[in-house]
């Protein structure tokens, strides 16, 4: 007898139902596929990173912030007060030794010349007269064709004239000084760093400049070297010595070490922040380093050669490191010789190749189950 076909649809229902029940139970029984390439697990271990003591050249360094100064700067101020006549040079021009930056009027200085050298014309002709009379003065006395009253009054006359000579030529040397210290030329070779006044403007030196009170008529400065001037704190300052080497650093130049010198180093600390200053100074040809901007001084203090050395970061509590060895951490006491700001030399503790842990090792416990990430590298 034939089964009704829904009661046969039914069956085959239920059967595929069942196929598709083992194979999800089948499938939920099978483990994860590894992924690719991925590194193997010691389940409980610290991951750390490593790095393997090395012998190197070590220098001990100290680093201040400073301001970088012109190694020499001057107000261009002529000696004597007018109104600005001209000024020949603009802001950022180099200039020469010598060469003409600015000029005051000099028409009222121009006749007071002419009259000190009238003056002086004068001065010497009386002179002239007066010796005339001198001389023949003394031949008469040797005749003692003359009294003693003539002789004295000539004698005075002679005097006055060569008292008035010398003082016309002082008036007269006074006016031309008036006239070279009117022209103001460059007493070295240099930059215009600043144009301080205008043309009409009227300066007095007597009162530190003209009416803004700003000093002088332009700024000249010569960078072709460059200073620092750093206070150096009471326990640095034994350390640092006239003559010694210093580096320049500047944040336009990445990875660059300008070479220069201490060249003044204080006996004395300042009264006001207890700090002895420090001058050192940088050849700067290029002219790369620019008056103004902030750099880092770093004194080179003491160095040795082939020294067994580890990133700062390596060692705890100033006394100690972490190795691994056989895949757990072991600690070993270690004596320190020179630092810097990365790396510590090592003199007694460890040996040459030792893999010293530079990450995780904070919290770290001897003889704990270490797994190595990475080797470090320099």
């Amino acid at each position: 007898m034939r089964q009704p076909i829904t009661h046969r649809k039914s069956r085959i229902v239920l059967a595929l139902a069942a196929v598709a029940l083992v194979a999800v139970a089948a499938a939920s029984c099978k483990k994860p596929a590894a992924k690719a390439n991925a590194p193997a697990q010691t389940f409980g271990a610290t991951p750390v990173k490593v790095f393997k003591t090395l012998r190197e050249k070590i220098t001990q360094k100290i680093t201040y912030t400073t301001t970088l100064e012109a190694w020499t700067k001057i107000n261009i101020t002529p000696e004597v007060g007018g109104k600005i006549a001209r000024i020949h040079v603009l802001e950022g021009d180099r200039v020469a030794k010598g060469q003409l930056l600015a000029e005051l009027e000099t028409e009222s200085i121009r006749l007071q010349l002419r009259q000190a050298q009238a003056g002086v014309a004068v001065a010497d002709a009386a002179y002239a007269d007066a010796l005339r009379n001198k001389d023949r003065m003394d031949r008469l006395i040797k005749e003692n064709a003359v009294s003693e009253m003539q002789r004295e009054k000539i004698q005075l006359g002679y005097d006055a004239a060569s008292a008035q000579l010398e003082q016309a030529k002082a008036g007269l040397n006074l006016a031309q000084h008036a006239l070279d210290v009117s022209i103001m030329t460059a007493p070295f070779a240099g930059v215009i760093a600043s144009k301080n006044a205008e043309v009409g403007d009227v300066i007095n030196p007597m009162m530190g400049g003209f009416g803004g009170g700003a000093g002088g008529v332009l700024t000249l400065m010569d960078y072709s070297r460059v200073k620092t001037d750093v206070d150096v704190s009471s326990e640095d300052i034994a350390r640092i010595r006239k003559g010694q080497a210093a580096i320049l650093r500047v944040g336009a130049f990445p990875g660059r070490d300008f070479p220069g010198v201490v060249r003044l180093v204080n006996l004395t600390a300042d009264p006001m922040n207890k700090k002895f200053g420090v001058e050192a100074v940088f050849d700067n040809p290029e002219g790369l380093l620019r008056p103004g901007t902030f750099g880092d001084v770093v004194f080179e203090l003491e160095s040795h050669e082939n020294a067994l050395v580890v990133p700062q970061k390596a060692i705890l509590e100033n006394s100690f490191v972490f190795i691994v060895e056989g895949g757990k951490a072991v600690k070993k006491a270690v004596t320190l010789g020179l630092q810097n700001t990365t790396m510590v030399e090592i003199l007694t503790g460890l040996a040459e190749g030792a893999a010293v842990v530079v990450e995780g090792n904070y919290g770290l416990e001897e003889g704990a189950a270490v797994q190595i990430l990475e080797e470090v590298k320099l």
